[in-house]
């Protein structure tokens, strides 16, 4: 197969695109595919600091990469989640990252700086692993990005992520969550904005990034994820996709541009929720005190 965009061999085939790419013509088509999600969806300006939410995985990394190389000012932000040598080994390939590019890294982590590590949080708060995850991410990004200053939180949410998860909310037509299903949630008050820079490639797009420029990252999966039901949700989307290529990116671009609008408050004859300051820690909630400040309280 030749390079659609120079006729070299091409080093991978890409079905969606009906189209194959050398190594230099890959990586092009990687960062041209962020570019394009940035300026269709207005995620990023310039002037903008960027915190950029890494794992030590190959999405993270890769985006953090790619968005040094388009020009932004990014640095990363690394959560210390507790979860034994999964997490010392994830830090160490972000460490890793960050000494190679000369980029700034930002790490907070949980058990030393709040008492309590993820299993025992999701034990004794009695929520799933990755919902007591979930939670603490969002808070302390947020809370990272406000400290520092930083205008824009980036995640490396890909096309597969996003499909799996509007596939589950979907079926369960779990409107709350289909009103929040966007490449952009826009800054409020106490919270910054976030974006998903990534949405227009693949886990495979990601991988294969990863080799060819050399970025190291961890392979495993996090062992609290076993049993995770979008693990599922994307097995049987890849099943679709193997016989109709394109058929992930058409589910979730077609959802952006026909129906996500159909789930907002107003839509759905939803009153606007009323946020309050949260007693503990400041920041916006519903009650009294935020979700995060009870698991610390749980949990501690």
């Amino acid at each position: 197969m030749k390079c659609r965009r120079c006729r070299e061999p091409a080093v991978i085939e890409l079905r969606r695109h009906n189209a194959g790419f050398c190594r230099d013509c890959f990586l092009h088509h990687s960062r041209e595919q962020v570019r394009k999600a940035i300026d269709d969806f207005d995620m990023l300006h310039a002037g903008d600091r960027v915190l950029v939410a890494v794992s030590g995985g190959k999405d993270s990394l890769a985006l953090w990469d790619i968005l040094l190389d388009l020009g932004y000012a990014a640095d990363g932000l690394y959560l210390g989640l507790g979860i034994g040598e999964y997490s010392e080994e994830s830090a160490t390939y972000t460490r890793a990252f960050a000494a190679k590019r000369g980029a700034r890294l930002v790490e907070v982590d949980i058990p030393g700086e709040y008492g309590f590590d993820i299993p025992t949080g999701a034990r004794v708060a009695k929520r799933a692993p990755c919902s007591a995850c979930g939670l603490s991410k969002r808070h302390l990004f947020n809370r990272a990005a406000i400290d520092g200053g930083y205008d824009v939180i980036a995640t490396g949410h890909n096309l597969d992520d996003e499909a799996a998860v509007l596939f589950g909310n979907t079926l369960r037509w779990n409107v709350d969550y289909l009103s929040r299903q966007r490449p952009v949630l826009p800054a409020e008050a106490g919270f910054v904005k976030k974006v998903k820079p990534l949405v227009r490639l693949g886990e495979r797009e990601m991988a294969a990034y990863c080799v060819l420029t050399g970025i190291d990252y961890i392979v495993e999966e996090c062992p609290m994820a076993v049993g995770n039901k979008h693990l599922g949700y994307k097995e049987a989307l890849n099943g679709i996709e193997e016989h109709s290529p394109g058929a992930k990116a058409a589910f979730y671009f077609e959802f952006l541009d026909k129906a996500a609008h159909r789930f907002d408050a107003a839509a759905v004859g939803e009153a606007e929720v009323e946020l309050r300051t949260c007693s503990s820690c400041g920041a916006p909630t519903t009650g009294e005190v935020c979700a995060f400040c009870k698991l610390v309280a749980r949990a501690t």
